[in-house]
């Protein structure tokens, strides 16, 4: 059976589902958090050391400027009420993308990673305003200032992922078959399940049917 270490998800499907039960997207961004916490607690029992959510695109910026800011509220309501339960379960938070919110949402957010850095049952990387083509320019770039080689290894170390292993799975809920800019170098050999369900319909028996899928795939990496 495959190990598992690391799960990344693309929870797509919150505006679909709110509009459809709700007449509100915002609804299902709100109900969105239910299953995060859900997911959060399945991957403990499952012992998965990393979960990667991604929360908020560089593309996401598009959005209307209401939606944007409920998403942005219901990330500091989530932080102030939920990362004490976080910490007292040795969670680990780590953001990867680039801090450039508001001042109380940034401070929240480097608190919340100070608080946990020490952590280690499970670490959430949460994506906000990451997009992996900057991603990559950047560590490109980096490299070329530093005068470092230009390899495989070299620019791993350089990503905002740097010490986190490549996910072996990727989840994509509300029935888009797409990356959406999201991990491009790390998914290289990731095992990509599209889930149609919406993500806030998304549950605890979904996710234990794909994580059982997973460990019975055979894995080449290139091989026979």
């Amino acid at each position: 059976m495959n190990p598992l270490n690391h799960v990344a998800i693309i929870m797509d499907g919150n505006g679909r589902w709110g509009l459809k039960f709700k007449n509100s997207r915002n609804a299902g961004h709100r109900e969105g958090l239910n299953t995060v916490e859900k997911i959060i607690k399945s991957s403990i029992k499952q012992k998965i050391k990393h979960l990667t959510l991604y929360a908020f695109s560089t593309e996401n910026w598009k959005r209307p400027k209401k939606e944007i800011k409920y998403l942005f509220n219901l990330l500091e309501n989530f932080l102030i009420n939920k990362i004490e339960d976080l910490h007292r379960k040795n969670i680990k938070l780590k953001v990867i993308g680039v801090k450039n919110f508001s001042p109380k949402l940034n401070n929240l957010l480097k608190k919340s990673e100070r608080k946990t850095e020490k952590n280690n049952i499970l670490q959430i990387n949460l994506a906000l305003n990451y997009g992996s083509k900057n991603e990559l320019i950047n560590a490109f770039k980096s490299l070329q200032k530093k005068r470092i080689s230009i390899n495989e290894k070299n620019l791993s170390k350089h990503l905002l992922t740097k010490n986190i292993p490549d996910p072996d799975i990727l989840i994509r809920t509300g029935n888009t078959k797409r990356l959406s800019n999201f991990l491009l170098w790390q998914l290289a050999y990731t095992e990509i399940f599209f889930e149609k369900k919406l993500w806030p319909d998304f549950n605890e028996k979904d996710y234990i049917k794909i994580i059982k899928k997973f460990k019975n795939i055979k894995r080449n990496f290139g091989k026979i």
